[in-house]
């Protein structure tokens, strides 16, 4: 244990900076070094793990309850595409006016998507959301899905 003076003078001698890294501890820890070096290499550290970081993006389709073949079709394919790059998907049936009276039409729907993407994503859980005026599904990337009951698991 070095009193804090003498310290500061061996900092100053060297040219660099006395730097408390362990205020909470009894006696407090210092350091002698460059400050501004260190404050650099912290900044190239967080955001080498920032790059690192993989954001699981939630994506959306909306279809309609009286949808066409052609644009029920169309717009599978693209809920499928996404489940293939690894992204999760919500799937909403959006009600207007007179649909609401026929929701039973919206769950048709959402069954159709879940069983046209079965081979590629799995529904979160069996359970819809009505939120307001749309009804909605999030669908999982079957491997992203393995990936969670793994990790689950082993916690």
């Amino acid at each position: 244990m070095v009193p804090v003076e003498q310290a500061r003078e061996a900092a100053r001698e060297r040219g660099l900076d006395l730097v408390e890294v362990a205020p909470d501890a009894r006696p407090p820890v210092c350091r002698i070094m460059d400050y501004g070096r260190f404050r650099y290499e912290q900044q190239k550290k967080a955001q080498a793990a920032r790059k690192k970081q993989h954001q699981v993006e939630v994506k959306q389709i909306k279809y309609r309850p009286a949808i066409d073949d052609h644009d029920f079709e169309t717009k599978t394919n693209k809920v499928r595409r996404f489940l293939e790059e690894g992204h999760k998907v919500r799937v909403t049936v959006m009600f207007r006016r007179r649909d609401m009276r026929r929701p039973e039409n919206g769950e048709i729907v959402l069954d159709r998507v879940i069983e046209a993407t079965q081979d590629v994503g799995q529904p979160e859980d069996r359970s819809r959301q009505m939120l307001g005026r749309d009804l909605s599904v999030t669908i999982f990337p079957l491997k992203k899905r393995a990936e969670a009951e793994q990790a689950e698991a082993e916690a």
